[in-house]
């Protein structure tokens, strides 16, 4: 029997010697634990499945009840038109109501029913009306009538007022206004008993609010004045600080390498620099003023420069001066400067003030721009000379040494604006200008009813495109790219300029690629051997950029 146990323990272990396994006590506990184990898991199955409804109800919130913002729709074309009208030259773009589209701000003359806005309890007919209007579709978003003739209009200036967004100065009848180009509300108001025939310049913070202030250069007495307002408050800063000038025609504000500011004043035959730091002094001259805040300097090169009974540096004088513009090269300080002369056009350093290029011309009779035709990193220049018996000359100079990359001889009419341009993804620009290319048949009387709109890209520099014609006269035209890297298109103001005239007054915005597709291909050698579809294709494909 012994023997039979002993074997009946070998083969089952667990057995106790009473025939029962030793387990069966720890058997009952792990029973108790499965139980304890069943009801954790149901909870971590509760757990799982609400956390998982959790997620999929936020899910569908963000998806379906709370929408995505809706970017808005721009129309490709819109026009608004006035009647019984006149307008002005001044034409500006920004983003007024912050929907990331570029709208536009314009001035025109009109009756006092215009825009269902009256001046007439302000003394003055015909009114002046100032007005905003969204680049999505034309709308008007804000509008204000002007109790006076309006002399200028100047926007973009940052932080005028003190807000985030920037603002526009208007000035007539020596009353200077800031307003919000979000609203049209007036920030402040300044009197000013001097000519302003000039626009503004924008210089450091000077009273110590954190916001940048305003020079106005003006006349009095046929001497050249400088005032200093607050850009926050418009309160004068100071007093009226005279350079000791006299026929000023043109000024900007320049900045050396050391970070200097100048004002460089345009006369009729030289351009002379003041130190912004001499021109506060002058107006900051009251005994027991603190100027230690106002943290201006002298650049050393152009100290070396100055002239010690004047206090002026000579920046040019060697022919009457019709234009003087800023041209800027990304990654380098200072800006240089481009002058243009009766006789030429001419580019100098600007910080040693010497000759880099200088380009023969015969007249210019518009502003040069800037744009980029041969993807060098230096901007280069679009000059319009007039070369005789009604006809101009549209000249493309590179920026690096004035050579001619691009020309092109045309009809020539006193309305036609200056050109325009536009970058695009490939580092270059498109070019946009207003004539009219001599065919093969007798086209001379056909530019006194008609300008013509030609659009021109260094892919194909044989080739023009005929976007459109205007038998109206045209005050102001501007490419613009209203959205970022896209929606490139030109706004065009055309009507009557003088005051003693009305008619109708028509602001347009039209697509780049919506007049492509109907446009007429101009070919100035036969050498280009596309088709017209080919060319149309390709322009259609250009890819537009809002960095230079």
């Amino acid at each position: 029997m012994t023997d039979n146990k002993e074997q009946d323990t070998e083969i089952h272990p667990l057995k106790s010697e009473e025939g029962v396994s030793p387990a069966s006590p720890a058997k009952k506990g792990v029973c108790l634990g499965g139980s304890r184990l069943f009801h954790l898991s149901s909870w971590r199955t509760v757990a799982f499945f609400a956390s998982l409804f959790l997620c999929l109800t936020i899910v569908f919130a963000f998806s379906f009840i709370i929408p995505c913002p809706v970017r808005p729709v721009s129309q490709r074309t819109w026009i608004n038109t006035y009647r019984d009208s006149s307008t002005y030259t001044f034409l500006a773009v920004t983003d007024a109501n912050n929907d990331k589209v570029m709208d536009v701000i314009f001035a025109f003359r009109g009756s006092n029913g215009s825009l269902n806005a009256s001046c007439s309890n302000k003394g003055f007919s015909p009114c002046s009306f100032l007005v905003a209007v969204t680049g999505t579709n034309g709308s008007v978003l804000w509008k204000r009538s002007l109790s006076h003739e309006l002399l200028w209009v100047q926007c973009g200036i940052e932080n005028l007022g003190g807000l985030e967004a920037a603002g526009c100065l208007v000035f007539n009848s020596q009353h200077l206004t800031a307003i919000d180009s979000r609203s049209g509300v007036t920030l402040w108001e300044n009197n000013n008993t001097l000519e302003l025939k000039q626009l503004a310049v924008k210089v450091p913070d000077l009273d110590g609010d954190d916001v940048g202030d305003v020079a106005l250069i003006g006349s009095a007495e046929n001497k050249t004045k400088v005032v200093i307002v607050s850009g926050k408050t418009g309160q004068q800063i100071g007093t009226d600080a005279d350079p000791g000038l006299s026929d000023v025609s043109g000024h900007v504000i320049h900045v050396t390498s050391s970070g200097s500011y100048y004002i460089l004043f345009k006369k009729d035959s030289a351009v002379y620099g003041y130190a912004l730091k001499n021109i506060v002094a002058m107006a900051i001259k009251m005994p027991g003023s603190n100027t230690s805040n106002i943290k201006l300097q002298q650049d050393p090169k152009w100290e070396e420069m100055t002239n010690s009974t004047s206090g002026s540096v000579s920046v040019y004088n060697s022919g009457s001066v019709q234009h003087l513009l800023k041209m800027g090269i990304q990654g380098k300080t200072p800006e240089n400067l481009l002058l243009v002369t009766g006789h030429w056009v001419e580019l100098i350093d600007g910080q040693s003030l010497s000759s880099l290029w200088r380009v023969n011309i015969t007249k210019v009779i518009s502003e040069p721009v800037f744009g980029n035709f041969n993807n060098d990193g230096v901007p280069d220049v679009v000059v319009e000379d007039e070369i005789g018996n009604g006809t101009k000359k549209v000249v493309i100079l590179n920026g690096s040494s004035g050579a001619v990359l691009w020309e092109v001889e045309m009809m020539s009419s006193s309305t036609s604006p200056k050109p325009s341009t536009v970058n695009t993804a490939d580092n270059r620009s498109a070019f946009l200008f207003w004539g009219e290319v001599r065919g093969k048949t007798n086209t001379t009387v056909s530019l006194n009813q008609q300008d013509f709109l030609y659009l021109l890209h260094p892919s194909y520099p044989k080739i023009l495109l005929e976007l459109n014609n205007s038998t109206e006269n045209i005050a102001a035209f501007k490419a613009v790219l209203f959205e970022k890297s896209r929606h490139a298109c030109y706004v065009l103001l055309t009507g009557p300029t003088e005051q003693s005239e009305t008619g109708s007054v028509s602001l347009s915005k039209r697509e780049l690629k919506e007049d492509v597709t109907l446009s007429r291909v101009v070919r100035l050698s036969q050498e280009e051997g596309f088709s017209d579809k080919e060319v149309r294709d390709s322009f259609l494909m250009l890819q537009y950029s809002s960095s230079a």
